[in-house]
């Protein structure tokens, strides 16, 4: 059965995102566990993390992915902003382990970060030594958190936008068993890969599993793109609106080695009316 949801909001109470998400009539679902734009930890009561975890589980709602604040630059040559990020990360990561029943595995997704023009190697290298960092704080505190890399869209000096970087990471993390990767699609498609057309989704997907490798592949953010191929743009659109296409997405879904792979959708959003659309876009993309 195909895994389709979308990012959904914990405004009111986290416990209210399961709801959304039974509404949507989604299986999956991404969320944040925090505000995504500010420094501020959340702190849950116990009776919110019951109330959650008793919505979900009566929901069938698997897997859950939570995404990091847009504030961590794990890659920053400021060392209070890198320090800061380092730290929030990994309250990220316990605030994962702290919601989700022990039958569930807690997903992480993060950007890797900007190196803020002291260059790639140098911004790689301080990704590796932060992510290595908390998860020996994670290790210590017995956390099942499972981190998940996001290609970017190499937008200004951001990391992670092409999969030999990735590779670059996924080599130099320590802790292999808990860590993966998000795919998403208009990252990809502004970073150079051409998801418009056939011939270029094949030789992403050979890149794909020579560099990656299909088992690391834990999720992909389906987003259409507002801006067009390599403009390294990071705009999201309406599926079958931007440049990708509908008949990239179709090629795309319909690729037997991402069969299994749960699918999240981070497009526009005004109503539910806008989400309700767009997983019948992709659903559409499956089955015609």
């Amino acid at each position: 059965m195909l895994k389709i949801g979308c990012h959904v909001s914990i405004s009111g109470g986290i416990e209210k995102s399961i709801l959304r998400a039974k509404n949507l009539g989604i299986n999956t679902m991404q969320i944040f566990s925090a505000n995504s734009r500010s420094w501020k930890e959340k702190i849950f009561k116990a009776h919110e993390i019951n109330n959650f975890q008793k919505n979900l589980i009566e929901s069938e709602i698997y897997p859950i992915f939570f995404h990091t604040s847009y504030l961590i630059n794990l890659a920053s040559p400021d060392e209070i902003i890198y320090s800061k990020s380092i730290n929030s990360f990994i309250e990220e990561m316990k605030r994962a382990d702290l919601l989700l029943p022990k039958s569930y595995t807690p997903y992480l997704i993060v950007h890797p970060g900007a190196h803020r023009g002291i260059g790639e190697k140098f911004g790689l290298d301080r990704i590796i030594k932060a992510l290595n960092n908390a998860f020996e704080q994670s290790k210590r505190l017995n956390l099942r958190t499972f981190v998940l890399l996001e290609n970017t869209a190499g937008s200004g000096t951001s990391l992670g936008y092409n999969f030999s970087q990735l590779r670059y990471l996924l080599r130099g993390i320590n802790c292999k068993q808990n860590l993966g990767v998000c795919i998403d699609t208009c990252h990809a498609f502004t970073a150079g890969y051409n998801l418009s057309e056939k011939e270029g989704i094949d030789r992403m997907i050979k890149e794909l599993d020579r560099l990656i490798g299909f088992k690391k592949i834990k999720v992909f953010h389906l987003n259409d793109s507002r801006y067009p191929l390599g403009s390294n743009k990071d705009r999201h659109e309406h599926i079958g609106k931007g440049h990708i296409g509908l008949e990239g997405f179709r090629n795309l879904l319909k690729q037997p080695s991402l069969q299994n792979i749960p699918c999240i959708l981070e497009t526009p959003k005004e109503s539910d009316e806008d989400d309700l659309r767009n997983i019948k876009m992709i659903k559409d993309c499956v089955t015609n």
